[in-house]
């Protein structure tokens, strides 16, 4: 099953997701987020905006290759994958 990490920041808003391995039965970056948001009721809220893509400070790859589909989501994440999430830092 693919894996989740996250940036440190994020265990702030979401602590039930710290200090635990998160793997999640899914086959797209979309279907992974919902399931993490099953995990931590709230989640999907923090990284999608209104319409259900990617907000624009939120970056995602899988293993090391930024996610393309930032509106759809329907990147395929393979079986022994690890998908992360952090923020894109901004500012000047």
């Amino acid at each position: 099953m693919p894996s989740v990490k996250m940036t440190q920041h994020l265990y702030r808003f979401f602590p039930i997701l710290e200090n635990r391995t998160i793997t999640v039965p899914a086959s797209s970056v979309a279907e992974i987020l919902v399931a993490v948001n099953e995990i931590a009721p709230g989640f999907t809220d923090y990284v999608l905006d209104e319409q259900g893509a990617l907000r624009r400070h939120v970056n995602l790859s899988i293993n090391d290759a930024i996610v393309i589909d930032k509106k759809t989501l329907s990147d395929h994440v393979p079986e022994d994958g690890t998908v992360y999430i952090f923020q894109a830092l901004s500012g000047g």
